[in-house]
Order: structure tokens, then sequence, then C-alpha cells
């Protein structure tokens, strides 16, 4: 798989550097563009600045061009993960504990497949449990195909504070 081979190739670069690497995603465009996103985020806590992503870029780039781990041609994006961050490791949902999420299962589950609510820690089996309004659900790590985080307490807050400011 592409994104293992490009996380095994530039992990250490980027911790190096004082970055933790969030997602590396392939993608391949229906119009033969491809693109390889590098999501990383400061280990310290602070924002991610643009001048982080064009240092990131470059080294990662420099290691992409002497390992060359993607036959094709392809585009790199190198951001930050945003306030809909991906979940991507068992670390995330401990991170995060208390904060709204979007998570989407890889096999349905009482008839569905997405679930939103509230990152609630883990059970006594280490499976991630998530607060909704239909009640409490606790998934397995591998059960999980995509999760984030949702960001309409945030927004909502943001919304609020700029209308208090008027």
């Amino acid at each position: 798989m592409v994104e293992t081979k490009v996380s095994k190739i530039i992990e250490a670069a980027v911790e190096d550097l004082g970055f933790q690497l969030v997602r590396v995603l392939f993608m391949g465009g229906n119009s033969g563009r491809n693109q390889l996103q590098i999501m990383a985020e400061p280990v310290e806590d602070r924002e991610m600045t643009v001048e982080d992503c064009k240092k990131l870029s470059r080294h990662i780039a420099a290691l992409l061009d002497v390992e060359d781990p993607i036959s094709s041609a392809y585009v790199l994006e190198v951001s930050s993960p945003g306030i809909d961050r991906p979940l991507t490791k068992i670390e995330d949902y401990e991170r995060f504990e208390g904060e709204l999420a979007k998570i989407n299962l890889r096999m349905m589950r009482d008839g569905r497949r997405r679930f939103n609510g509230r990152l609630n820690g883990f059970d006594d089996e280490g499976k991630i449990v998530l607060e909704t309004t239909f009640g409490r659900f606790a998934f397995a790590f591998d059960e999980i195909d995509s999760a984030r985080i949702d960001p309409a307490e945030i927004l909502a807050m943001s919304t609020k504070d700029q209308i208090k400011a008027k």
C-alpha cells in the first residue's frame, strides 16, 4: 500500500522537524492526476502555519525523490488537519475524549454505518466509547473505517463569539 510505504519513509523526518504525522492519503484522479496528501501537526501545542507546511513539503519532497515509492506522477499536498481533524490512531480517541466526533464503520451496526456523538474514553474491553442521541456505543479500533472531529460545537462557539463582538 502506497500510504504505508510513504509513512515509513517520512515519519522519522517529520518527527525530527517537530511535527506528528496525522495521515498519509494517496488519491488517484479520474483525469490521471494523482495526489499525495500528507497531514501533520506540530508536536507542541500551537497552530500550524503556512511556513510549517512549506518546510515539511520541501523535506518530504526530497525524501520521496530519493526513495521514489510512487511510480506515477503526483501532486504533493502538505496540510494541517484542520478543525474537522481525522482520527487515525488509537491515541487520537484518548486525546480528543469529550469532543464531538463522526465515526463511519466498515460494517453495519444496528442498521447503520455512520455514528455521531461525543467521545467518552474506552470501555473495559478497550473499545472506543461514543455517546450518541441513540445511546452508548463501543467500537473496536479495527471496526472503524474513518472518523473525524465534528466541528459543530467549535463553529457554534465561534459564531456566538462573533455575535457578541458586534
